[in-house]
């Protein structure tokens, strides 16, 4: 059986940044999906469930309401290794295109303030397993060590 394309990925060079992992046609649209990548895997300690879960809800009402990109909004979930998140965007783009997107939208969680929205017992099936204060710190240190300082190697996986 071949590897997955996200198995062939060097997890030993990989550091925290914004990769396109791969780009599938379904009918006549390009699907571009996303591998933001929040922490170094097998360096530094994953995200706990609580603030990735966080992040995901905060992320996903985000992108369903952003005026551009609530239309090409497919997916917004966590990766199974607990160290990034996957997006996927109907259309053809590369990581340089969705920086701004990405500044805006962990500057949103990062500032956020309130109810998690979707945290009830009525809309979501875990919704005791939230950690605002620890996501927002997480959108920080993301913004600060990647996003507003990023460089072409965090923008292109390793070869």
């Amino acid at each position: 059986m071949e590897k997955i394309a996200s198995f062939t990925i060097d997890h030993i060079k990989l550091q925290p940044g914004i990769y396109v992992s791969r780009k599938d046609t379904v009918g006549a649209e390009v699907i571009t999906t996303f591998d933001l990548r929040m922490t170094s895997p097998n360096e530094e300690p994953v995200m706990n469930t609580a603030e990735m879960h966080t992040i995901e809800h905060l992320a996903a009402t985000f992108l369903r309401n952003h005026p551009e990109y609530k239309e090409k909004t497919i997916y917004f979930g966590p990766m199974g290794c607990r160290t990034g998140f996957y997006l996927l965007l109907a259309g053809e783009y590369t990581s340089k295109d969705i920086l701004p997107l990405m500044i805006e939208m962990y500057e949103f969680i990062r500032d956020f303030e309130g109810d998690v929205p979707g945290a009830s017992a009525k809309d979501c099936g875990n919704y005791l397993d939230m950690n605002l204060p620890m996501t927002k710190f997480l959108a920080k240190k993301y913004l600060d060590e990647v996003l507003y300082c990023i460089t072409d190697d965090r923008l292109n996986y390793p070869v």
